[in-house]
């Protein structure tokens, strides 16, 4: 412990090693306590520390001088020779900048302007060279989807990772997942496809979902929940088909026999959609019994069959209006009246099964 200092008689500080306390302060273990705390000039060093003269240097570390370095190197390392950053590779323009996966093959022969012209403009907002490559692969799910639908799908899906956002791709991988047996994939690419598109129009395809999935009961809430007067002629009668097959699921002949008595159920006339509802409506009369009822309706969808391959109509081909139909095994004529849309019946209100 250091001495303590004399005191003047003129009044003045005593001091020590050039600085001390002020007259009369107590001292703790023998240590002035100084105002304002030590200088740094002329402090002790502790454990033998270097000086702060700037940045400490620590177990002889470079002084930093502005970007740490280590080793010698840069913060991320060494740069490669040449450039900051390696070049990437050349990619087509309009490529959309993906990775691509293992898409199927497309022959030479199509070019994508087969595809419908709806279709093809929904796909204008993409780059031009990825549009062209999109309505390839739709153009040959189309042309695939009876007779290998599983190379049906993978152009479908290949279309869909390149233009995810637009509807047509999104409901052509939806029909394609369909065929092949996989109807957890369809009923959610079809949810997408109607919120993307806002419309209604695959309701029948979205209640053959959850039939597949051993869901009938969801899938007749599922067809209740639209109006039907909002969808398409052809949609509403492929609705009520999907609603009958509902309800033999459930063991309940009657009730989808009512499904299909709907105001298209009509021998007299033929549309796209007639033989499908006629063939359906006979399935359901041999369920309940009444085979000789079932085979007059078996065979007048044959006959709407045959009338529309004669007037050159393809399936959900609308513009075959009407076909006049005589109720026996061959047609003497057939008329056929084109135009560019059905005409929908004006509404009326809903009167015994059209009210469901």
């Amino acid at each position: 412990m250091a001495e303590r200092p004399n005191r003047h008689s003129d009044g003045e500080r005593p001091r020590r090693d050039g600085t001390g306390p002020r007259k009369g302060a107590p001292k703790r273990d023998g240590a002035p306590k100084w105002e304002g705390g030590s200088k740094r000039d002329g402090a002790p060093q502790r454990d033998g520390a270097p000086q702060r003269d700037g940045a400490p240097r620590r177990d002889g570390a470079p002084k930093r001088d502005g970007a740490p370095r280590r080793d010698g190197a840069g913060y991320r390392g060494a740069r490669p020779a040449g450039g900051s950053r390696p070049p990437r590779p050349n990619r087509p323009e309009g490529d959309n900048d993906r990775p691509r996966h293992d898409d199927p093959p497309i022959p030479d022969d199509i070019t994508g302007k087969e595809l419908d012209r709806i279709a093809r403009n929904e796909l204008k907002t993409l780059a031009k060279e990825n549009a062209d490559r999109v309505a390839q692969h739709l153009v040959m799910a189309a042309a695939l989807i009876d007779d290998d639908p599983q190379l049906a799908h993978k152009h479908a899906q290949a279309a869909a990772r390149r233009a995810g956002r637009i509807a047509v791709t999104r409901e052509s991988l939806a029909i394609t997942a369909y065929a092949v047996g996989d109807f957890a994939l369809a009923l959610r690419e079809l949810r997408t496809y109607r919120r993307i598109s806002g419309s209604n129009e695959q309701l029948p395809l979205m209640v053959d979902c959850e039939r597949g999935l051993g869901r009938p009961e969801k899938a007749l809430e599922l067809g209740r929940s639209v109006d039907r007067r909002t969808l398409s002629v052809p949609t509403r009668v492929e609705l009520a088909i999907a609603m009958s097959g509902a309800r033999l699921d459930l063991g309940q002949p009657q009730q989808a026999l009512e499904e299909l008595e709907i105001s298209q159920l009509d021998p007299t006339t033929a549309f796209s959609y007639s033989p499908a509802l006629f063939d359906a409506y006979a399935i359901v009369l041999d369920e309940l019994g009444r085979t000789d009822e079932a085979e007059v309706w078996g065979r007048r969808a044959d006959i709407a069959a045959e009338a529309l391959a004669a007037a050159g109509a393809t399936e959900g081909d609308e513009t075959i209006e009407i076909i006049e139909l005589d109720d026996s095994d061959v047609l003497d004529s057939v008329t056929a009246i084109d135009e560019p849309e059905i005409a929908e019946p004006e509404l009326e209100e809903p009167e015994g099964d059209d009210a469901r």
